[in-house]
């Protein structure tokens, strides 16, 4: 919420001042002393270029940083530090296919930031042109129409149906004054306005009533008020400012690769260091043959494929979303939500459909509800029996149904085959109505009319209806019937209040519709007596429906161990009956914005996950409730569609916009944008984010490994004090086949069966398990000591070296061949889910046929030092190594289940013990 500088105005100095009481609890005598304005004479040319001197323009600014600095600047971190290490050295080895993987890595991550940071200043520079650029303001004793820059604190504005509101204004005229303010707010309907005081000392910026802000805009009426403060100081200038100190937040999943790619490449240059030196000690190898091995044993041993792998399954888990109608600004953001455990978001038009609908209606003697959701669904009133009731032979439901539609002013267009409402939101639930029942525009023979007025309460016409001429109205309840009790009038009202608060309690907005007879030649309505032989022909109950299929979503979050949370600028009873309706919650405790204001930052972290509820809250609130939920621990999605859920859409983890009612300041400031603006397909970008996870995961788990049992075979040797079994050119073959061919299986991994039962990932473990860590190390040990293993037992045998490496090239292709197998999903590798990833087969020939040709074709062979090996030493005892490879690892994965269950089933024992107890 923008603070309140600017003004009032010191009387001696102009300068701003210290404010006495709040701007809505003003009387206009005193705005005019504290501004020194005059509402007839406005400001002199004078007085407003003095305070333009003083205050500056009225506008936001948006300073663009340098595209050149921006791009530069991402490349400023130790990840990209290590991997341009890889690069140099993977090119002064020759290994210039793995140098130009990397580098092309290195790129793409820098234009990945460039393109996520010029979002965020898009974002800003679309709040900027928020700001209205005409405004009509009284200076001189005169009204002009002047740029919207050019006004100052003391500025009196007229307003008009149809203007945007300039700047932060007090109001001290509202003729029938309504401002559309859901871009602030959240709210649905346009705010009736006022001009009175406001006693409250702690008021929302939804119920400031007497008060204006820039960028809204005005639906129907006129009024004049005194700008207050402009430019940054406004509410929409806060935003702005909000947006602009907000920094994007690293994903988990970067988190986490930069940890342990940062880790592996310490490890890996402690342990060469330590090799070197070793080496130098013994003299086992001449110094350039001690350099070569160590820098062999670097590269053998970096995952430098990791990047690579990572970046192309992210992209194919953003492919699979674009299909589901989910675009995905930047890669990192698919695998975001698979971890996120708290989504918040929006109420109206999110987990709503924006369209105000009439679902129950009341009558004297009966209680129906109207079937059809939003505007453009056909319906029918049924009774309590749940019967189609012939509403044309009721006469108070035929009359409740004329009155709606014959006095709304509200219409409907279609654009894009979608129902756009031109009029009030409560005025388009009645047309709506209207509509399915006589199918029809409305087409009243009007002869006068009086519009609502927040200070009486209704809205009434004067028509002719079947030859005669009647006053329609319609309004509050309480206010139609306590104009029928003041008429002598007979009513129940006890009874009809009762029925009523059951409405209100479910959240739902009542309209009283009646009508009376009037005099043939009556022809305006102020000179008629509302109340006097007037019948309440009935109420109507409307609501903003929820949207189809969310709470079923709702309800598979959950289950997912996600939970929902309802941050809106609506009232909170009516938010709280949404959120119970929807399941987000069995008893939906809310939160105003005004009460999280009395709470520190350290209280609303120790109590923010105590709520479902967070409603009447400003930008400001929301930026602070996904701060607090971060404090927490939490990974944090935020969905969204207007200017004011910018700054925390900014904020969370991962940040989702509406792609057809968001605006371009939200979709500017997300990761993530709903094509559909449909709720439901959050739900499958979870399930993909978590399939995204587990292949980068199972990517994770096969390189490692296989990499370090490169590495291995040549720690081994220098250890062992014998020849290199492996080649350099050898390993870089390795390296280089396995980039462009197994590593890659994992992309086409199916989604596992229960991922949505497993519930988030706990970020701050890492991405790798205990287990997997002992997992590659046996692994690797593994793998490389039947390597040597075989080098040492055929060599020994007086074959030549050179059939020798090639075998122990073959023997580790093969080693990752079949541990590749056993990697691919977590039931036994002979099962019905041998042959779900197809793709890996195609894989695993490709590669075969490029082993064929560096073993067989002579160019390949000079260059990597193989032979023609007979089928035994080139492909029989490497596929019986991998085989060993195979039942080793598919032994231990079955004791892991083994050990995994009996954990389970003691948890499940201790848990209905305590719950026993």
């Amino acid at each position: 919420m923008a603070e309140q500088p600017n003004a009032p105005l010191n009387a001696e100095t102009t300068d701003p001042g210290p404010r006495q009481q709040p701007l809505w609890q003003q009387t206009t005598d005193q705005l005019k002393t504290d501004y020194h304005t005059d509402l007839d004479q406005g400001l002199s040319t004078t007085e407003a270029e003095h305070r333009q001197a003083q205050y500056g323009a009225n506008e936001l600014t948006a300073k663009p940083q340098s595209n050149l600095l921006r791009f530069l600047k991402q490349f400023n971190n130790s990840i990209i530090y290590i991997l341009a290490a890889a690069a140099i050295m993977t090119f002064f080895m020759h290994h210039y296919s793995d140098s130009i993987v990397i580098g092309l890595v290195i790129i793409a991550n820098a234009f990945i930031g460039f393109f996520q940071e010029r979002s965020a200043d898009n974002a800003l520079a679309k709040i900027k042109a928020l700001l209205v650029s005409e405004a009509v303001v009284i200076r001189n004793g005169q009204k002009i129409s002047l740029p919207s820059r050019d006004l100052v604190p003391g500025d009196v504005v007229q307003l008009e149906a149809g203007d945007t509101v300039p700047a932060d204004l007090r109001l001290v005229e509202a003729d029938n004054l309504k401002i559309q303010e859901s871009a602030l707010t959240g709210e649905t309907d346009s705010v009736d306005k006022i001009e009175e005081p406001i006693t409250a000392t702690d008021l929302p910026l939804a119920e400031r009533a007497n008060q204006a802000f820039a960028s809204t805009a005005v639906t129907n009426g006129s009024g004049r008020g005194i700008v207050t403060v402009i430019g940054t100081q406004t509410e929409i200038g806060s935003i702005q400012q909000h947006v602009a100190k907000v920094k994007a937040q690293p994903t988990p999943l970067m988190k986490n690769l930069n940890q342990l790619g940062l880790g592996l490449s310490l490890a890996i240059l402690v342990v060469a260091a330590l090799l070197f030196i070793l080496g130098m000690v013994t003299h086992v190898y001449s110094l350039p043959t001690l350099l070569i091995a160590v820098i062999t044993m670097v590269v053998g041993s970096m995952p430098e494929g990791l990047p690579a792998s990572t970046s192309v399954v992210l992209a194919m888990g953003t492919q699979q979303l674009t299909k589901q109608n989910v675009i995905v600004k930047t890669l990192p953001a698919v695998e975001t939500l698979g971890a996120v455990d708290i989504v918040n978001t929006d109420k109206t038009g999110t987990l709503t459909k924006n369209e105000m609908t009439v679902t129950d209606i009341l009558t004297a003697d009966h209680t129906y509800t109207v079937t059809g959701v939003g505007y453009d669904a056909a319906g029918q009133i049924m009774d309590d029996q749940n019967q189609t009731v012939d509403w044309q032979h009721e006469p108070d439901l035929e009359w409740l149904v004329q009155i709606a539609g014959q006095t709304s002013d509200a219409e409907f267009h279609q654009e894009d085959d979608q129902w756009v409402l031109t009029g009030e939101p409560t005025d388009g639930a009645l047309t709506a109505l209207y509509h399915k029942m006589v199918h029809a525009d409305p087409a009243p023979a009007e002869i006068d009319s009086r519009p609502f007025d927040s200070a009486i309460r209704y809205s009434a016409r004067l028509v002719d209806h079947r030859g005669q001429r009647w006053l329609l109205v319609k309004g509050a309840p309480q206010t139609l019937i306590a104009k029928m009790q003041a008429s002598g009038e007979t009513i129940d009202a006890a009874a009809w209040q009762e029925r009523l608060s059951q409405l209100t309690r479910q959240g739902k907005r009542v309209v009283a519709l009646g009508y009376q007879p009037v005099a043939s030649d009556a022809d305006e309505v102020d000179d008629i007596v509302v109340g006097q032989n007037f019948h309440l022909a009935g109420m109507a109950g409307i609501i903003d429906p929820p949207r189809p299929g969310v709470a079923d979503a709702v309800k598979q979050l959950r289950y997912a161990g996600i939970k929902v949370k309802m941050i809106t600028g609506d009232d909170p009873e009516t938010a709280a009956a949404i959120a119970e309706q929807l399941n987000l919650a069995e008893r939906a405790k809310a939160i105003t914005g005004p009460e999280l204001a009395q709470l520190s930052d350290d209280e609303l972290t120790a109590k923010i996950d105590q709520y479902t509820v967070f409603a009447r809250t400003t930008p400001a609130d929301k930026l602070r409730i996904v701060q607090a939920q971060q404090r927490r621990g939490h990974i944090v999605s935020m969905t969204g569609d207007g200017v004011n859920d910018a700054p925390a859409l900014k904020q969370a983890n991962i940040g989702v916009a509406m792609g057809i009612r968001g605006t371009d300041v939200a979709k500017d400031s997300a990761d993530m944008v709903l094509a559909d603006d449909d709720f439901t397909s959050i739900l499958g970008a979870v399930r993909e984010g978590r399939h995204v996870f587990d292949n980068i995961r199972k990517t994770i788990r096969f390189l490692l490994p296989t990499s370090f049992a490169e590495g291995l075979i040549v720690v081994m040797s220098i250890l062992m004090s014998q020849s290199l079994p492996l080649f350099p050119t050898q390993l870089l073959w390795i390296n280089m086949v396995s980039a462009l061919t197994i590593q890659f299986a994992f992309i086409f991994e199916p989604t596992e069966e229960g991922i949505m039962r497993r519930g988030p990932r706990d970020v701050t473990k890492g991405i790798l398990s205990k287990y997997d860590d002992f997992e590659i190390v046996y692994v690797s040990l593994l793998i490389s000591g039947l390597g040597m293993f075989a080098y040492d037992l055929l060599t020994g045998q007086g074959l030549n070296t050179v059939i020798g490496s090639t075998m122990t090239l073959q023997v580790i292709i093969f080693g990752k061949v079949f541990y590749l197998f056993n990697l691919q999903n977590d039931h036994p590798v002979l099962s019905k889910y041998f042959f779900r990833n197809k793709m890996s087969f195609v894989i695993v020939a490709i590669l075969l046929v490029l082993q064929a040709g560096i073993i067989y074709w002579p160019p390949m062979q000079s260059v990597f030092h193989t032979t023609s090996a007979n089928f035994t030493y080139g492909w029989g005892v490497p596929i019986l190594a991998g085989i060993v490879v195979l039942v080793i690892t598919e032994i231990a994965k079955a004791l892991r289940h083994r050990w995994r269950n009996a954990v389970g089933n003691k948890e499940r024992r201790a848990a209905a013990e305590t719950s026993q107890d």
